[in-house]
C-alpha cells in the first residue's frame, strides 16, 4: 500500500522533528522505518509518474505537469506504453489494484467525460478508482470522478463533508469489499490524498487545539524543530541548519497585526495535517481490524517538499496570482477568522514552507533539498524486524522495483507486444534488513523549470537557477535567470546532510565531472530541451491567433461538463441560454466553479445576471428590466480590448440590457476545484450569493451556446505575461 501525501515537508511530521500531532503517521514509523535521505521530484505530477513506473520523470513524458502537455518526448505528459505502470504488472499477476484520491497524471483536454481514458486510473491498470484529476481540490466541495465517470460528493458541507474523510471512507470500503469477496486475495492500494496541498480547508475543531502555538513565529519553529530532528537522530550529528533567505521576513520585523495572520495560517495548516492523519489512521485501523496490516508493505511518502505558492504574505485564495490579483495582507486579516473554511482556497505563506522543510534550503519547485527530500516511511511487521532510521540514499524511481522485489516479481520485458525500457529504480528492501547496506543507487539527476542538481555518490552538485512565470518573488534576488551565467555549487552529503556550505572552489574537478554527468543523465533521459519559463510552457496551450471558434453547444440532461470542453474564455466569449422563460423566472441557466473562481448565468428577482468570481475577485452585472416571458435567448457578451477595459454586457434577443465595465483580462482558465459546468442549475458551493445551489431554472433551459470571438493583439501571450506577474 503507498499512502502519498502533497506538500508535505520534510520537518512536518511529528516522527520527522514536527511539534504538530501525527500519532498514526508516528505508530507506523515506530514499527518500522525512516529513510532520512529519500528523494522526489520537486512537483507532483513528476513524482507519481516516477513512482508508478520506476522510471525518471522525463523519461515517460512527465517533465512537467500534467495540466501542460508539450510536443517533446520529455513533456507530452503521457506515460507510454514502453513503461507499464506498477497496478498493471499487479493486476496481471492476481492482484487487486484500488486507487483512491489525487490522480494529476492526465493531461489537461483528456479530462473530459469523453475521455481518451488511458491515461485515467483504470487506464493504467486500476480495477477501481475514486478521487479527483486536477491537481487540487476544493476539501469541502470537490470535483470527483468515480471508475470512468463524474460524480458529485456524497454529502456536502452542511452535512459535515470533508474530502479526506470520504476518501478515507471509500478506502476502508474498496479494500474490505475485496477481503470479503476475494478473502485472501493480495491488493494494491494507492492511497493519495489531496493534504497538505492548498487549500488547507479543516473544521475549527482541528485548528483550536493549536491556537497560539505558533506565535514565536516560523524562526523560532524552525530552530526547535531542528533540535528535535537532531536528539531523534531523524538528522544526524554535525548537520547545519541552513539560513533563512534574504527575501524571507524576519518573525521579528513583522507588526503585531501580521504575526497574527501569519501564526494563524500555520495554525490552520496543522489542524489540516493533524486531521489528514487521522484518517490514514482510520484506514490502518481498518486494515488491523481486517487482519492484514501485519502482512502489508506501507510506504508513505510525500511527492515534494511544502509549497511556497502563497507567497510571502500567503493568500485566502491561491488562484490569485493567475488572476492579476496582488495578494494582500488586509484581506487576509479581513478572512482570518474564516481560514480554512468554505470561504477561502487558502494558503500560507513561504516562510512557513521554508519552516517545514528544515534543515534544508528553499521548497516545492526547486532542485534544493528543500524540493526533492521528503519523508518516507515503511512500515512492514512480518519483514521489518529491527525499526529505526536509514540513511542509504532513495529516489522516489527506487519504490516500484521495492514493491516488486517484496512480492517476488520482475518488471517484464514485454507488455502487450511492446517492449519496456530500462527500469531506473533499484530495490530497498535489502536496507529493510540492514543499516548499513549499501545505497541502491549512487547517481541520480533532477531538473524543474532549468532548476538542476545531480547526486553521485557523496557528491550533489546544484545550480541556482531561478525560473521565471511562475510568481513574482523576491526569490529572483539570489538567484540566476540566465543558463549561461549560472552558478553551480558543490557538497558533500556525507558530511553536509542541508547541503549548507559549497565546497566548489575547493573541488573544481569534481564539480566539473558533476556538470558534465548531468548532462549525460539529462540527454538519456530527454530532459533537453530545457525550457525555464513557465509562460511559454503555458502558451504552448494558446493558439497563435485567436479567431472567432465555431459556436459549441450544450444541452441539458448529461452529466458534469469540465472546463477542458469549453473553449477558453479569456480572449472574449458569448454565453447564450435558449430558453422558455416563465412568468417570475428564477434559478440558474449555467455555473462553472464556485466563489473561488468561476461563473454564473443566472436569474434572480426575475432580472438576468452574470456573476464572474476572479479568483474571489466578484465582477457581476444585473439586467436594468424584467426577463421578458416566452421563448428568448438570454445572453452575456464579453470582448476584451488591447490596452483598454473589457465589458461585459447582458442581451434579451441581442439587445443590450446591462452592461459592466471589466478592467484587466480575466483569467485564462477557470481555476476551481468546485463543480463542472452545469445547465440549468448549480451544485456545490454557489459562484454568486444572489442564489442557493441547486437553484434550479424555474423555466426550461433547451440549450446552452458559447461562441468566443477572440480578441485581436499580436502577441497573445503578452496578456497571459500580465496575467501571471500581476502587471
Amino acid at each position: 500500500m503507498a499512502i502519498v501525501l502533497d506538500d508535505t515537508g520534510f520537518g512536518q511530521l511529528g516522527c520527522f522533528g514536527s511539534d504538530i500531532e501525527t500519532p498514526s503517521i508516528d505508530r507506523l514509523a515506530g514499527g518500522g522505518l525512516r529513510f532520512n535521505r529519500f528523494h522526489v521530484t520537486a512537483l507532483c505530477s513528476r513524482t507519481r509518474a516516477s513512482f508508478l513506473t520506476g522510471r525518471n520523470h522525463h523519461a515517460v513524458g512527465m517533465g512537467f505537469l500534467a495540466d501542460i502537455p508539450l510536443a517533446f518526448p520529455g513533456y507530452n505528459a503521457r506515460l507510454p506504453r514502453t513503461a507499464a505502470p506498477l497496478p498493471r504488472i499487479l493486476r496481471d499477476a492476481g492482484y487487486s489494484t484500488l486507487a483512491v484520491g489525487k490522480w494529476h497524471l492526465v493531461p489537461r483536454f483528456e479530462r473530459s467525460a469523453a475521455g481518451p481514458f488511458g491515461q485515467w486510473p483504470l487506464g493504467t491498470g486500476f480495477e477501481r478508482y475514486y478521487g479527483f484529476l486536477q491537481g487540487d481540490a476544493n476539501h469541502w466541495s470537490p470535483n470527483l470522478v468515480s471508475d470512468n465517470h463524474y460524480v458529485d460528493p456524497p454529502a456536502t458541507y452542511a452535512d459535515g463533508y470533508h474530502l479526506s474523510e470520504d476518501l478515507a471512507d471509500t478506502a476502508i470500503r474498496l479494500v474490505t469489499d475485496q477481503q470479503h469477496n476475494a478473502p485472501g486475495k493480495p491488493f494494491f492500494l494507492y492511497f493519495a490524498l489531496g493534504a497538505t496541498h492548498a487549500p488547507h480547508h479543516v473544521a475549527p475543531e482541528w485548528v483550536e487545539p493549536y491556537r497560539g502555538r505558533f506565535d514565536k513565529g516560523w524562526d523560532t519553529w524552525r530552530a526547535e524543530t531542528f533540535e528535535r530532528q537532531l536528539a531523534s537522530g531523524v538528522v544526524p550529528p554535525g548537520t547545519v541548519l541552513t539560513p533563512r533567505p534574504s527575501w524571507v521576513d524576519a518573525w521579528d520585523d513583522l507588526s503585531a497585526d501580521e504575526q497574527r495572520m501569519h501564526a494563524r495560517q500555520q495554525e490552520v495548516f496543522a489542524g489540516f495535517l493533524a486531521h489528514t492523519d487521522a484518517q490514514i489512521g482510520r484506514l490502518l485501523t481498518a486494515l488491523d481490524q481486517l487482519g492484514r496490516l501485519h502482512n502489508t508493505l506501507v510506504l508513505l511518502f510525500s511527492d515534494n517538499g511544502a509549497s511556497a505558492e502563497g507567497g510571502r504574505m500567503g493568500s485566502v485564495n491561491e488562484h490569485r496570482f493567475t488572476a492579476r490579483i496582488p495578494e494582500s495582507a488586509a484581506d487576509n486579516m479581513a478572512a482570518l477568522d474564516e481560514w480554512g473554511g468554505p470561504r477561502t482556497y487558502n494558503h500560507y505563506s513561504w516562510a512557513w514552507a521554508w519552516a517545514g522543510n528544515t534543515p534544508m534550503r528553499l521548497w516545492k519547485r526547486y532542485t534544493w533539498l528543500g524540493g526533492t527530500r521528503t519523508p518516507l516511511v515503511v512500515h512492514w511487521p512480518e519483514r521489518i524486524t529491527s525499526p529505526g532510521i536509514r540513511g542509504q540514499f532513495a529516489h522516489v524511481v527506487d519504490l516500484m522495483p521495492t514493491i516488486l522485489d517484496a512480492t517476488g516479481l520482475e518488471a517484464p520485458g514485454v507488455v502487450d507486444g511492446v517492449t519496456q525500457q530500462p527500469v531506473d529504480g533499484a530495490s530497498l528492501v535489502p536496507t529493510f534488513a540492514s543499516p548499513d547496506a549499501p545505497s541502491p543507487r549512487d547517481t541520480q539527476y533532477f531538473e524543474m523549470l532549468g532548476s538542476r542538481s545531480i547526486v553521485h555518490g557523496r557528491w550533489k552538485a546544484t545550480t541556482d537557477h531561478i525560473s521565471t512565470g511562475v510568481l513574482d518573488e523576491e526569490e529572483l534576488a539570489t538567484g540566476s535567470r540566465d543558463f549561461a551565467e549560472d552558478r553551480w555549487e558543490l557538497f558533500d552529503l556525507e558530511t553536509d546532510f542541508s547541503e549548507h556550505t559549497d565546497l566548489g572552489s575547493a573541488h573544481p574537478d569534481v564539480l566539473r565531472q558533476l556538470q558534465e554527468l548531468w548532462l549525460a543523465e539529462a540527454g538519456r533521459n530527454q530532459v533537453l530541451p530545457i525550457d525555464d519559463t513557465f509562460i511559454k510552457r503555458v502558451g504552448a496551450l494558446i493558439p497563435p491567433a485567436w479567431p472567432p471558434g465555431p459556436a459549441r453547444s450544450y444541452r441539458p440532461g448529461a452529466g458534469p461538463i469540465g472546463d477542458e470542453s469549453i473553449p477558453p474564455l479569456f480572449g472574449g466569449f458569448r454565453l447564450t441560454a435558449e430558453a422558455t422563460v416563465p412568468a417570475g423566472a428564477d434559478g440558474v441557466l449555467c455555473a462553472l466553479g464556485d466563489w473561488h473562481g468561476g461563473f454564473a448565468l443566472f436569474v434572480a428577482n426575475g432580472r438576468l445576471v452574470f456573476a464572474f468570481s476572479r479568483a474571489g475577485e466578484m465582477l457581476e452585472v444585473t439586467a436594468g428590466e424584467q426577463v421578458p416571458e416566452g421563448d428568448h435567448e438570454l445572453a452575456v457578451f464579453y470582448r476584451m480590448r488591447r490596452g483598454e477595459t473589457g465589458d461585459f454586457t447582458l442581451l434579451y434577443d441581442d439587445r443590450s440590457v446591462g452592461t459592466l465595465p471589466v478592467p484587466g483580462m480575466l483569467p485564462m482558465a477557470i481555476q476551481h476545484g468546485g463543480a463542472s459546468l452545469r445547465l440549468g442549475y448549480d451544485t456545490g458551493f454557489p459562484v454568486s450569493d444572489r442564489y442557493r445551489p441547486p437553484a434550479a431554472f424555474s423555466g426550461t433551459l433547451h440549450r446552452l451556446r458559447i461562441e468566443t470571438p477572440g480578441a485581436p493583439p499580436p502577441d497573445p501571450l503578452e496578456e497571459v505575461r500580465a496575467a501571471l506577474h500581476h502587471e
